[in-house]
């Protein structure tokens, strides 16, 4: 399964409304659950390997936390309503320059336009350049360098006008 194939079956499994879905094969396993209720909760995808079984207890307690912390952020979308949001088109590691040394590729108050390369996600061993498909002015970063992200997590705030 490549991973076309899983962000096509995230997107499909958050569309049905499902809670919960599983897929194991021998290569891979892969558990992703959805929140019922308002607010997002993450999604979890797990590769093992044939020969060592993983607990998943794990995934649950994880869950948790994260729904307490959606609460405050529904204030803060109101004054973004005006700007547009860049958002992950996959899940992996979102890196802001192309290397430890380099500047970042987009900074806050630079200005960017469609094609601009404004950020990396590291997605199993494969560096994916995210590129801008607006144009406008960068207004705020949403994400750490180096940190893992969802799909269709915000990445960046832009400023249209």
């Amino acid at each position: 399964m490549d991973l076309k194939e899983i962000q096509a079956l995230i997107k499909f499994v958050a569309k049905s409304g499902a809670q919960e879905v599983s897929l194991e094969t021998e290569d891979f396993k892969i558990n992703i659950k959805t929140g019922s209720e308002a607010g997002e909760q993450p999604t979890y995808i797990q590769a093992v390997a044939p020969q060592a079984p993983v607990a998943m207890p794990a995934a649950p307690v994880a869950a948790a936390p994260a729904a307490p912390a959606a609460a405050p952020a529904a204030p803060a979308a109101d004054d973004t309503s005006n700007y547009i949001t860049v958002k992950s088109p996959m899940i992996g590691t979102f890196y802001r320059s192309a290397s430890p040394e380099a500047d970042a590729f987009v900074k806050v108050g630079d200005e960017v336009k469609p094609g601009d390369v404004l950020c990396i996600v590291e997605a199993m061993k494969l560096f994916n350049e995210i590129e801008s498909e607006v144009s406008g002015k960068i207004v705020k970063v949403l994400v750490d360098d180096q940190t893992p992200i969802e799909y269709d997590q915000p990445l960046f705030l832009v400023d249209p006008s």
